[in-house]
């Protein structure tokens, strides 16, 4: 049924901004250094002709969306194309409705087609593009449709994922996996949120396989720009109580031993919690089991403070099917690069997964969409990060304020690049700084994704492209 809310994306421009980080990031075999940030500014109009702006910006992290052995310029520059390549064609598109459902009409009918497009422009010798690389392209204008759709009703975008605004429930979406006890006729997305979002979350700073832990770690090189070098150091200045632990993946000595050094100063400094994401590094569980086993025996407490295991298997859950029981019945096992749709959360769970790690820069609408499926199926959430900076962090803290996560929320921009948001941190501090442990969204403003641009005031470079209906 059409409704008087429905918008179409009238207009959009996308900003392309350089960040470089203070110290390297690691993910799997390669180092980050530095990321494009892809911004959208978007115009929803609604069948009444009322219209609004809404903002949307994700981090082209080219190390983790499109891992491999091609030149990273080469990836970044096709990331970028595309990027502009799916904020034209959702111009073009010219579809109407709630942003959810343009959002999954978007990724589920159109996006294929782009990535065969763009292959075929290519002369189809070149690799295609991944399936999750593609959807951090479409995700700035996604984010942005969401919150010009909240602006426009003089709402936050959460307040309206239901019955009053959309035109379908999540029957129309989802499908149950096959003997579960569950339907989604008559359901529309608030059913799976908090019924008042947090305002506070718990922050998970990562522990990145190349950051020091102690002073014996330092090799001179490391910058003097006022901000903590050593684990120690973060720990004492932002409270923290939980700490994300990066592995190898292909040297359990090295493994073993990095999460029994991070886990004893975490119990001399009063951390209550640890993950250990082996980064898609891993091919057998035994290899998993083996970690845990070891850390069972020699550090009990260590293990004890294991909250999950995140996503230690290949990216392509479908071509590598490796059954996962035994890591998850040592400890939760969550899901991150493989989820990249509900259908791949469902696979997932055949195999032994307990948990999903929502990411925003999937798709706002993508995310909310699998948050919904995997608690219907009794499985764990998470939101993790992308390092994400300036108005990235925003939504990405939004959808765990509004998700019942395992526990609070990842956030490592502070750490990698914190003064790449000194314009955003000016109206929202502490939603750019870890303070007692966690982070604080009451800055936030009462529409759409609370944004607050105009307050914010960051200067932007002429737009990369300029997109109208």
């Amino acid at each position: 049924m059409a409704r008087a809310t429905d918008v179409r994306i009238r207009e959009a421009a996308l900003y392309f901004l350089p960040v470089r980080t203070r110290v390297p990031l690691k993910f799997g075999p390669e180092a980050l250094t530095s990321v494009i940030c892809a911004r959208v500014r978007a115009v929803a109009e609604d069948r009444l002709g009322r219209r609004a702006e809404g903002w949307g910006e994700t981090p082209l992290s080219v190390q983790w969306v499109w891992p491999g052995e091609l030149p990273y310029d080469y990836r970044c520059e096709r990331l970028k194309a595309f990027t502009a390549r799916a904020v034209r064609a959702w111009g073009d598109w010219g579809g109407l409705g709630h942003p959810i459902e343009l959002g999954h009409e978007f990724v589920e009918r159109r996006l294929p087609a782009l990535v065969e497009e763009e292959r075929a422009e290519r002369g189809g010798g070149e690799p295609p593009l991944p399936r999750l690389a593609a959807l951090v392209c479409c995700s700035p204008l996604d984010q942005a449709a969401h919150d010009a759709y909240g602006k426009l009703h003089g709402l936050p975008s959460y307040a309206t994922y239901n019955a009053r605004f959309m035109n379908r429930d999540l029957g129309d979406f989802l499908e149950p996996a096959p003997g579960a006890d569950v339907s989604f006729k008559g359901l529309y997305p608030d059913r799976f949120l908090r019924p008042e979002p947090l305002r506070r979350l718990r922050a998970w700073h990562l522990v990145g396989g190349l950051d020091p832990i102690s002073s014996e770690d330092l090799t001179g090189e490391e910058p003097e720009d006022g901000w903590p070098t050593l684990l120690e150091d973060w720990i004492l200045q932002d409270g923290l109580k939980c700490l994300k632990v990066k592995l190898r993946g292909n040297d359990e000595e090295w493994d073993c031993e990095r999460l029994l050094r991070v886990g004893r100063l975490a119990l001399q400094r009063d951390v209550d919690w640890l993950s250990a994401d082996f980064n898609c590094t891993v091919n057998e569980p035994a290899y998993v089991n083996r970690v845990l086993d070891r850390l069972r025996d020699e550090a009990p407490r260590v293990y004890g403070m294991i909250l999950y295991v995140e996503q230690p298997f290949p990216y392509d859950l479908e071509a590598r099917r490796i059954d996962a029981h035994s890591v998850s019945a040592r400890k939760p096992l969550f899901l991150d690069e493989s989820a990249h749709d509900w259908r791949l959360i469902r696979l997932g769970r055949v195999l032994g997964w307990s948990g999903v790690a929502l990411k925003t820069c999937k798709t706002q609408s993508g995310a909310i969409l699998a948050a919904c499926w995997a608690q219907a199926h009794g499985m764990g959430l998470m939101v993790q990060d992308l390092t994400n900076p300036m108005l990235a962090q925003i939504p990405h803290l939004l959808l765990a304020a509004h998700v019942p996560t395992i526990m609070g929320v990842e956030t490592n921009c502070m750490q990698f690049y914190p003064a790449a948001s000194d314009y955003e941190a000016r109206v929202h501090p502490d939603i750019y700084r870890r303070r007692e442990g966690a982070v604080d969204l009451s800055t936030l403003g009462p529409t759409g994704f609370g944004y607050r641009v105009e307050e914010i005031g960051r200067p932007l470079p002429e737009p990369a492209l300029v997109a109208a209906a």
